[in-house]
């Protein structure tokens, strides 16, 4: 907020949009005869989010990246959206939301918690990047010691579904190499597949969430703002899952199934209430 000293009146400025009785701007531009038809839905939400009008490069790792994020099955949140919709399903919003909710530090938020790690990592070597494998190697396997001595998990790495290999991985890091774009967070985090292994006794594969964090912030994007680019690919998947359950509805049975299998089972504090 800042206040207009020659009215005396507070101005809340903002350079996403406005409209009038007329006309609707938005990001500097008629909405009507420059944006609708002429850019996707993929330009325009980088573009909002940046604010900066992105390459043709950028938006098709951007959109590579909402693709690989739509959906992934039945997962908690997908659960929640139907669970919801069937408790409420004169509330599709709520539906929506619920789903969302759910994106957290197991789902989706790993793509904001990787984009922080690499950049957090990177900033120690600020000025002076790696030039080749066997320095990104160094880095890496100095960034996984690090956090394992502290007791952390390295996160991007490891998957309760791809155990061996994530398909998405090698996909997102191909579309980013071919259009250029394959910079410092995607190079540590490859790195970090590389040597993780000599330092945690164990082989685990670099997720989609992960490598998508990576891949985010070589375009720019900052970490602060890496979940909510997963949320937004998610709420696609989310529309689905609610769309089939319109169609087809299995929300009632996991109702039922959870219900009916229920055993109530009074805990050792009531019990001994009860023996009193």
């Amino acid at each position: 907020m800042r206040v207009n000293e020659q009215e005396g009146q507070a101005e809340y400025p903002t350079g996403i949009g406005t409209s009038d009785a007329s006309s609707i701007r938005l990001l500097g531009h008629d909405l009507a005869g420059e944006l609708i038809g002429h850019i996707g839905f993929g330009e325009l939400a980088l573009w909002l989010a940046t604010q900066q009008r992105p390459t043709p490069q950028q938006v098709r790792v951007f959109e590579a990246v909402l693709v690989s994020l739509a959906d992934h099955g039945f997962t908690p949140t997908a659960i929640a959206a139907r669970l919801t919709l069937y408790g409420a399903p004169d509330a599709l919003q709520g539906a929506m939301a619920a789903g969302l909710l759910g994106g957290g530090s197991r789902f989706l938020g790993v793509t904001e918690d990787t984009g922080r790690f690499l950049a957090g990592v990177l900033a120690t070597v600020a000025g002076h990047l790696p030039t080749t494998d066997e320095q990104w190697n160094a880095l890496a396997r100095r960034a996984v010691a690090e956090e394992r001595s502290a007791g952390r998990f390295i996160p991007g790495l490891g998957h309760p579904v791809h155990k061996t290999a994530d398909p998405r991985t090698p996909v997102i890091i191909a579309i980013a190499e071919r259009e250029g774009l394959r910079g410092p967070h995607l190079r540590l985090f490859e790195a970090i597949g590389r040597v993780h292994a000599d330092v945690l006794g164990r082989t685990l594969p670099l997720n989609g969430a992960g490598v998508a964090g990576a891949a985010l912030a070589d375009i720019g994007l900052p970490p602060e703002l890496l979940r909510g680019v997963a949320l937004l690919a998610r709420a696609a998947g989310l529309l689905g899952h609610i769309a089939e359950e319109l169609r087809s509805p299995i929300a009632p049975n996991i109702y039922t199934a959870i219900d009916r299998n229920a055993v109530y089972r009074p805990n050792a504090s009531n019990e001994t209430t009860e023996q009193r």
